[in-house]
């Protein structure tokens, strides 16, 4: 590419980043990297009622903990900030005035009362009021009124929007690097408002402009801003800019397949839309998947393939190597589906990945009970479970005899393995144990499964009760694991205790 690679990530900070902004963060990411490119924050507040307090920090704590940190923007090497819109205010009045001095703009005086009046109008004759080219000269505004009449309310202070020229029967030829080519029908599009009352542009204006001034070579969005990308093209026209490329991202759909992912998906469905916990002074807490144990390169890894895909079999991918293999060419058209089964499959993937030392620590702090453990002996039980875990708070259910004596036997599992002769196999067994002064794994297994060999007894009168006794269900690793683990002691009170249940 001739032109230095400079894209952006513009969120409004109107409350937490959706995953399908960070979908849209990171895909621009990994463009800007594997060109050598800049990624660059912009945070689009213009619509100052809607603005939270927390979301930008949010977001950039987002961005962090996915990774995917931004080159340049609020606070970091701020080129040609500032890099808040809010900043910017006066700029952008500048932007406005010079296209309606161009004549590709205009004064708009017309009521909030006007309007409602004619799309009611329209509605009640089965029509929609669309405010362009067909009715413009019949509304109030500088194309209708005089000149004299129009410096006469400016000079009053009536309020005003000012609003795009559309043009009239023409055919705009757009690119898109993801759709191909679109035509556009210039008689279908409205007069966007470019200005509002209250001083602030909308974010048509304020988008082009500071795309424009902070030299954005690839505005890579959502496919919902599809619609406006007629409107942006005529504003680079009418401003005499080069426009930069774009390329509409797929939405992400709800699980079933129909319609955008939303917050109350995963509400209903029990999984995070958000990337780490919201929980603003008032209002629902919303889940993050930080909090909920995923781990970051997962999410990433899993949000890589909604709409992408490498063009090969592989699916588990280092960052690196997302970057190396993202192609913008291999970005598909249609709504990909979230799946949170999948996500699952991801983390645990990553999971296993994962040093027992680092995830023993983990495990360590999210359990009281652990607190007074030696780390080195929770990362050996880690070891032996991780294969089975997805999350790191799945450890505790899938280990917590090894710390603590099972104080009851799953009802279903003793059904199965107690026997008429449980009693005296399993006291069999505790002597056998009882003798054993090298408690290894080898020498468990060695002379507790000769004396079955031995004595023609059948492998599961003997391990399930054993388990039972050891665990308090037909689940976790080798038996002989378990026992060494927790040591001879252990092993043979458990044994003791169940011998006297039965």
């Amino acid at each position: 590419m001739s032109k230095q690679v400079r894209v952006r990530f513009a969120p409004s900070p109107t409350g937490p980043l959706h995953i399908g902004g960070v979908r849209t963060a990171l895909f621009n990411y990994l463009f800007a990297k594997k060109h050598n490119g800049t990624f660059v924050l912009r945070i689009e507040d213009t619509d100052q009622n809607r603005y939270i307090e927390g979301a930008e920090d949010y977001i950039i704590e987002a961005l962090n903990w996915c990774n995917i940190p931004f080159d340049e923007g609020p606070g970091k090497n701020e080129k040609f900030g500032p890099y808040r819109q809010s900043e910017r205010k006066a700029l952008y009045k500048e932007y406005a005035d010079q296209l309606v001095a161009s004549g590709n703009a205009y004064y708009a005086f017309d009521t909030s009362e006007e309007l409602n009046y004619h799309r009611t109008d329209h509605e009640s004759k089965g029509k929609t009021f669309i405010y362009n080219w067909h009715n413009r000269l019949k509304l109030s505004n500088s194309l209708s009124l005089t000149e004299a009449e129009v410096k006469a309310k400016l000079d009053a202070g009536d309020d005003y929007v000012i609003r795009f020229k559309s043009p009239q029967d023409q055919t705009l030829h757009l690119k898109d690097i993801i759709r191909g080519d679109i035509k556009i029908d210039t008689n279908i599009l409205d007069d966007k408002v470019l200005f509002k009352s209250d001083g602030m542009p909308t974010y048509h204006l304020a988008n082009i402009v500071d795309d424009h001034l902070m030299e954005i070579s690839h505005v890579i969005r959502g496919e919902e801003w599809l619609p406006s990308l007629a409107l942006h093209y005529q504003l680079y026209t009418a401003f005499g800019w080069e426009a930069p490329q774009f390329a509409h991202l797929p939405l992400i759909l709800k699980p079933t397949g129909k319609g955008k992912l939303s917050k109350r998906d995963g509400d209903k469905l029990g999984f995070p839309v958000f990337p780490l916990e919201w929980n603003p002074e008032f209002g629902d807490i919303a889940k993050g998947y930080k909090e909920e144990g995923y781990f970051a390169e997962a999410v990433v890894n899993f949000l890589a393939f909604l709409g992408w895909n490498p063009g090969t079999e592989q699916e588990m991918f280092t960052l690196e190597e997302l970057i190396a293999a993202f192609d913008l060419d291999r970005v598909n058209k249609a709504g990909a589906r979230f799946d949170p089964d999948k996500i699952k499959w991801f983390n645990h993937h990553y999971m296993q990945e994962q040093s027992n030392e680092d995830l023993a620590e983990a495990f360590q702090k999210n359990h009281e009970q652990l607190a007074t453990i030696d780390v080195n002996y929770i990362a050996l039980v880690v070891g032996l479970v991780k294969e089975r875990a997805t999350f790191v708070n799945d450890f505790w259910n899938l280990s917590s005899y090894f710390f603590v004596a099972p104080e009851s036997y799953d009802e279903k599992a003793s059904k199965k393995a107690f026997k008429d002769d449980t009693k005296t196999i399993m006291t069999d067994v505790l002597g056998i144990v009882s003798n054993i002064t090298d408690f290894e794994v080898e020498t468990l297994q060695k002379d507790v499964k000769g004396w079955i060999t031995s004595n023609e007894i059948g492998f599961g009168k003997v391990m399930m009760p054993l388990r039972l006794a050891l665990v308090g269900a037909l689940q976790g690793p080798d038996v002989f694991d378990i026992m060494f683990m927790i040591g001879k002691n252990e092993s043979i009170k458990r044994i003791k205790k169940l011998i006297d249940t039965l």
